[in-house]
């Protein structure tokens, strides 16, 4: 197998026995980069002088015995909205073209301390406002398993690059389904963790009471590994748990015997693809096989959950965007009459149609006179929908079901139709309204041979179940299923350049 077919520990384990240098292991990433970036266009920016910096010194300090991390000199990326001190932050917008950040988010700096090695910022629904990494203000990225469909998103280009091998692993973020939905149409795993269980703090920030920061990886193994290395309290975020953070790596045993899985019937309806329900319905024989109870549950207030999602969502995120108005950093219009002019003009310039479309539409459910009858009623939703999950929970251990209604669609299919894009996270946002975490995994392939994503939802912190359910399904069925097919994808390509 080649370098960047390797899991974290297998990488791990090559450089600890000194089989392979970490700088070698990095300059062979940013040479697979510079070769594929072209054809899948993952990344934004490549920090190619910082990675090499940090590859020696990483390399020094294990030669050194100072540092013990799983971690250690592994190569990984980051979505272009969490900051990264010295390195360009876009969002993918013109609105931040230009911002560099004088510091680290959290989570890059729990990286930095396990030793990890930073490739570049990947590409995003600017934002992170979309489905499809189609409305980023530099570039469209493209599903490595197809390049004629879309990646996912708004973390389509930490999706594709893990996929593709640009990147061992990379972080997301997630407001209402961004890095499950892209996991499950590039074949990756990722994770949305407990809300508060990883800090915001330097994740730009779109909805405050959804966003969450997560990894996306090729095994359940390697999610398990980073989501440990990144979770944990933060005092720059109140919002962050104090909770004792567990080793998950303890709960990968392939062993459900008397797990309680329950099916809502609203999850394998007639609007989920046929080849989608009938991988969920494979997957309810694997477990049952394996010794889990698998039964039928109802969540009734499915109905609900897109609506209410996006009212919140888009007021919150009217509110966050305000700051964004060319006075103090970012794009700035260069012909205004007035600072109020100057400020129209440069939002006007500065953001994207969707962004714009979202802006608008939050602004409109806050004013006088719609207050009461949208974002006041969608807060009230919430709870219910909140409580119909812990009613739910009562039966069973994990709530399973699809990621998405479909596999990975046609590049330009979908983005012309809002509704219909809004409606892909229909299966996604429910773990998002209420906090709960929420696992994707490879579960097949359809009849265009794209992959299916499988969604595990569990209860607040028992991140370790899912991690136990995906891993026991995921060693069942072979894990990587995509590996061979996709190797054979993009290594053609390195050829042909």
């Amino acid at each position: 197998m080649e370098l960047h077919e390797l899991s974290i520990s297998q990488l791990g384990s090559l450089i600890k026995n000194k089989e392979v240098s970490i700088p070698k292991l990095t300059r062979y990433m940013l040479d697979r980069i510079e070769k594929l970036d072209s054809a899948y266009g993952c990344y934004i920016t490549v920090a190619e002088e910082k990675a090499m910096e940090q590859a020696a010194d990483v390399q020094a300090r294990l030669d050194g015995g100072n540092l013990d991390s799983p971690l250690a000199g592994i190569p990984m990326a980051v979505k272009d909205n969490i900051c990264t001190k010295g390195i360009l932050t876009t969002c993918a917008s013109r609105m931040l073209y230009n911002f560099i950040p004088p510091y680290d988010a959290h989570v890059v700096g729990k990286l930095y301390e396990n030793g990890a090695i930073l490739l570049g910022k990947v590409n995003m629904d600017e934002f992170a406002m979309g489905s499809s990494t189609e409305s980023s203000y530099f570039k469209k990225t493209f599903n490595p398993l197809d390049t004629e469909r879309v990646p996912g998103g708004s973390s389509g280009g930490a999706a594709a690059a893990v996929a593709s091998g640009e990147a061992i692993y990379c972080l997301g973020s997630y407001t209402g389904g961004s890095i499950r939905q892209p996991a499950a149409f590039c074949g990756c795993v990722g994770i949305k963790p407990t809300y508060g269980l990883v800090s915001r703090f330097g994740l730009v920030a779109y909805a405050s009471s959804f966003d969450q920061v997560g990894p996306l990886t090729r095994t359940v193994s390697d999610c398990a590994m980073v989501l440990g290395a990144i979770a944990g309290h933060d005092p720059m975020d109140a919002t962050s748990t104090r909770k004792r953070i567990p080793d998950y790596t303890k709960a990968l045993v392939q062993d459900v015997r008397g797990l309680r899985i329950g099916i809502p019937g609203e999850f394998v309806d007639d609007s989920v693809d046929e080849d989608i329900r009938n991988a969920v319905f494979k997957a309810i024989q694997v477990f049952s096989e394996q010794g889990a109870e698998c039964k039928e549950i109802s969540i009734p207030v499915m109905e609900y959950v897109v609506p209410t999602y996006y009212i919140i969502a888009l007021a919150e995120a009217s509110s966050n965007l305000a700051r964004y108005d060319g006075v103090k950093y970012g794009y700035r219009t260069s012909e205004y009459k007035d600072l109020i002019d100057m400020c129209k003009r440069t939002r006007s310039e500065g953001f994207g149609t969707e962004v714009k479309r979202r802006i608008l539409l939050g602004t409109y459910v806050l004013s006088s006179g719609y207050f009461d009858a949208y974002y006041k009623k969608a807060l009230k939703a919430r709870t219910i929908i909140s409580r119909e999950f812990g009613r739910a929970f009562e039966e069973c251990d994990i709530i399973m079901g699809p990621v998405a209604p479909t596999t990975a669609y046609k590049i330009g299919e979908k983005i012309n139709d809002p509704l219909k894009m809004y409606m892909e996270d229909i299966f996604t946002v429910p773990a998002n309204i209420t906090g709960l975490p929420a696992l994707a995994i490879p579960a097949g392939i359809d009849r265009n041979n794209m992959p299916i994503g499988l969604q595990l939802i569990g209860k607040r912190f028992d991140e370790s179940t899912i991690f136990r359910a995906g891993y026991t399904f995921e060693q069942t069925i072979g894990s990587n299923w995509t590996s061979s097919r996709m190797n054979n994808q993009v290594n053609n390509q390195v050829k042909n350049k």
